[in-house]
């Protein structure tokens, strides 16, 4: 099992003391991974069955993360996740290529097609075909990543004769793509190399995973790919012990990614990275 932490741009972290400090504390105690969320806007009022207030801090995802690249050195450094359709493809490739090559290859791109309906509208993106708009940039910014002579004819953006340098450093960038819906579970066997749930107990892991391997037998995966990795953050903010770690890993979790709480200062969250990395057996 890997153990990531997530929320490192935003509530406390939102300020560059506690961020920089969580992910020197993060990498010292074993962490594997660093996650980052996405909301370039929140509805105000909040919309129903999503509390997230408008006006919690939240830091974009890849300006922060270019941050921590420069105060950490081996933790890898994950969006988790982008809201793709609100992007631009070959914008968001060259912020996400620069990315890598100055972490020296520690990239994780995790994207998702969203659903805020609001902050979509803000952005100028089209809510009803997100999920379509999700799919073309991808390969796009495939295109721009791999081929010596990117070209690419989509729908919502085409391109030849162009150059995009310097590429990643990784070949490939790991795709981990969230959702929870059967177009996310295809889209994740069809184009990532994991799949993210947030939020979700060890049930409901059982049974997105599931899916998943449903999915898995109805459309073919590139065999490029490799095996779907499984990556999950539990729904409370606690440690999990280790009875709850082995729950998830028999139900196929691989990574396992935690949250610290909103209110910690800086000296709170580094005890956290700590105390977690010693109770998880992650310190050397």
């Amino acid at each position: 099992m890997k153990f990531g932490l997530h929320s490192v741009n935003l509530h406390s972290c939102a300020h560059p003391d506690a961020a920089a400090g969580l992910g020197r504390a993060a990498e010292a105690a074993g962490f594997e991974s660093l996650w980052v969320a996405d909301h370039v806007v929140l509805p105000d009022p909040p919309v129903a069955g999503r509390p997230m207030p408008p006006d919690m801090p939240l830091l974009d995802p890849i300006v922060t993360l270019t941050f921590l690249a420069a105060h950490t050195s081996r933790i890898r450094l994950a969006t988790g996740v982008v809201i793709l359709p609100q992007r631009q493809a070959a914008v968001l490739a060259k912020q996400l290529a620069s990315l890598d090559v100055l972490s020296k290859g520690r990239l994780i791109f995790g994207l998702g097609v969203g659903w805020c309906e609001p902050e979509m509208r803000a952005t100028g993106a089209a809510f009803a075909e997100r999920g379509r708009i999700a799919d073309d940039y991808l390969a796009a910014m495939r295109a721009l990543w791999t081929q010596a002579k990117p070209s690419h004819k989509g729908r919502y953006v085409a391109f030849e004769g162009v150059q995009a340098m310097p590429r990643p450093v990784q070949t490939p960038i790991p795709i981990v793509v969230g959702g929870r819906t059967p177009p996310a579970f295809r889209r994740a066997i069809m184009q990532g190399h994991g799949w993210y749930g947030f939020g979700i107990s060890v049930e409901e892991t059982r049974t997105f995973v599931s899916a998943l391997r449903e999915a898995e037998k109805k459309v073919q995966r590139p065999p490029e790919l490799g095996r779907l990795e499984i990556s999950a953050t539990p729904p409370g903010l606690d440690v999990p012990n280790q009875a709850t770690i082995d729950a998830y890993a028999a139900v196929g979790v691989d990574r396992l990614i935690l949250r610290p709480r909103p209110d910690m200062n800086v000296a709170a969250l580094e005890r956290f990275a700590a105390d977690a990395g010693r109770a998880l057996g992650l310190s050397k």
